[in-house]
């Protein structure tokens, strides 16, 4: 295992955000739908001197919309699975590293989402002795440098 497991699971989780979002702008758009009326007028019956009000929803659009949200929700469901897999190897490559200090260090910044600046945080409340205190460029410094001698 290498570091694209790490990007990857990274990749994985944005790409689900991005799928979450398109459900919930689709469902906003199919809820605006049903809560739509379209109103029409027509001219026939004797002579063509009538006028018939024909009321109703695009239902055709609606069903097409719920079919797209259905697509969305099955690759939704297919996207969260492989992000398990992903999660077990980014998990395993972590356990993999001999450092736990650095362990920690790419917990919070790969599994937990948190930028330099909070893993340099978390990492000053876990080792709250350590003569010099963690900073953002000193975290980002040694995952650099981490991934430059073991690759």
């Amino acid at each position: 295992m290498d570091k694209s497991v790490l990007i990857q699971y990274c990749d994985m989780k944005q790409r689900i955000k991005i799928i979450r979002e398109r459900i919930r702008k689709l469902e906003k758009e199919i809820a605006d739908l049903r809560k739509m009326q379209v109103v029409d007028t027509v001219t026939g019956g004797y002579g063509g001197t009538q006028h018939f009000v024909i009321e109703g929803r695009p239902d055709g659009i609606i069903g097409k919309k719920e079919q797209l949200l259905t697509k969305r929700y099955n690759l939704l469901k297919e996207e969260e699975l492989e992000l398990l897999t992903l999660t077990n190897e980014a998990e395993e490559y972590i356990h993999s590293i001999e450092s736990i200090e650095l362990r920690n260090m790419f917990d919070f910044y790969y599994l937990q989402d948190l930028n330099w600046a909070k893993v340099a945080y978390q990492m000053n409340l876990l080792y709250p002795n350590r003569n010099t205190p963690y900073t953002d460029e000193n975290c980002r410094q040694r995952n650099k440098r981490y991934f430059d001698k073991n690759e």
